[in-house]
């Protein structure tokens, strides 16, 4: 019996913008904190599980609309494009952030670049301006495609190890 699979636009949806707004909302709450420019590791931690949680309870749904069945790629669709809707809310909240929010953003960063590099006695004055031209320059540019392929690479392991968990196809069914 050949099941027809149901589209993911839906819940991809759904759950990109939930993960979207998670991650503005984890923002809101580090820049209230004090924290925007903290490069701690549990901030990494935090936003990586609520990747995590979101994909698979998305992919999970997905599997429940599509009577039980769930093909490995058709969770990696799921699961890429959660992450894809999740990225570009997340990308203009950061856009918003750094224009409106806190419009000295790009400066901080400079700020706190330039003393790292203070810190390492190979780099010169010269070297030290030239990079800090730079990311002034092309801050954007680097920012939004590490943004996007940080989280589209991370976001198919996800859901590369969440369809592995829950793949389950007609064959698996009519062999029982």
């Amino acid at each position: 019996m050949e099941n027809q699979q149901k589209p993911t636009n839906k819940i991809a949806l759904n759950y990109g913008l939930i993960l979207g707004f998670a991650g503005i909302l984890q923002g809101l709450v580090f820049y209230a904190m004090g924290k925007t420019y903290d490069n701690d590791w549990y901030k990494s931690v935090i936003s990586i599980v609520i990747m995590a949680v979101i994909i698979f309870l998305g992919i999970k749904e997905y599997r429940k609309n599509n009577s039980g069945l769930l093909s490995l790629g058709q969770g990696i669709k799921t699961g890429l494009g959660i992450v894809l809707i999740g990225t570009v809310i997340s990308v203009i909240y950061t856009l918003i952030f750094a224009n409106f929010i806190e419009p000295g953003f790009i400066d901080n960063v400079v700020e706190l670049q330039e003393k790292q590099f203070l810190e390492n006695p190979n780099m010169t004055d010269e070297m030290i301006e030239k990079m800090s031209e730079n990311t002034r320059k092309y801050f954007w540019h680097f920012t939004i495609g590490f943004i996007f392929i940080f989280s589209l690479f991370l976001g198919f392991i996800v859901s590369l190890i969440s369809s592995l968990i829950m793949k389950k196809t007609d064959e698996e069914v009519s062999s029982i």
